[in-house]
């Protein structure tokens, strides 16, 4: 039974996926075709694997054409980064490009800038999801997106042959291999897709066209 009472509240509230409390959600925008961007990746890199922070790699298509296609990108990972774009007001995208909980935007390759970004950043709760099976139930107070990200936490290690990093192996962590929108928090219960082997699964609580990351949890 759907309650509301100013807040956005689906059913199903009968078992909570693990999760460190105290999410930070980092994602960076890139490219192999990007000179600038090798030290943001290892900057992403260099977190991966700490359980307060959950890192996204997503690899830009406007690269591609520039003398070296990356095999990571995606048009809806531009569409992601141009929906940021727009919601802060900015005129153009750019790579590297990391944004933290959907709210702030900056560089990021820059040595030490990630790591004292995430220290003073504040954290998502962690408490907005709940899992039935393979049912999701999340709760907003006001209109927000329910998002499924797949990455590859493994090393993925690229020999670029090509454009501004030719000649250069390239380490990859967390690679993003798909987004998708499930719907909105509020309207129903939702069906969650089944996981595929070797990649870990994130659910995003997001306002909608690139707002805010209301809250972030790792599925088990």
């Amino acid at each position: 039974m759907l309650v509301r009472s100013g807040l956005f509240l689906l059913a199903i509230l009968l078992a909570a996926p693990t999760t460190a409390k105290g999410i930070k959600l980092v994602e960076l925008f890139q490219s192999q075709g990007c000179s600038s961007c090798p030290p943001a990746n290892a900057a992403l890199n260099a977190v991966a694997d700490r359980p307060d922070v959950i890192a996204l790699n997503y690899a830009v298509t406007y690269w591609d054409q520039l003398g070296w296609p990356d095999r990571f990108a995606r048009p809806a990972f531009t569409a992601r980064q141009r929906d940021y774009a727009a919601a802060m007001r900015s005129e153009s995208v750019y790579t590297p490009q990391m944004v933290l909980n959907g709210r702030k935007a900056f560089v990021g390759n820059r040595p030490g800038e990630l790591a004292a970004v995430l220290a003073t950043a504040p954290a998502l709760p962690g408490t907005a999801f709940k899992l039935a099976g393979r049912s999701v139930a999340a709760s907003a107070e006001g209109p927000a997106d329910l998002w499924l990200v797949r990455y590859d936490p493994e090393e993925r290690v690229v020999a670029v042959k090509a454009g501004e990093n030719r000649g250069r192996t390239l380490p990859h962590r967390n690679i993003v291999t798909d987004i998708e929108r499930l719907g909105r928090a509020g309207a129903a219960p939702i069906l969650l897709p089944p996981p595929i082997p070797g990649e870990t699964r994130v659910l995003l609580l997001q306002v909608p066209g690139g707002g805010a990351v209301l809250d972030a949890v790792r599925l088990p």
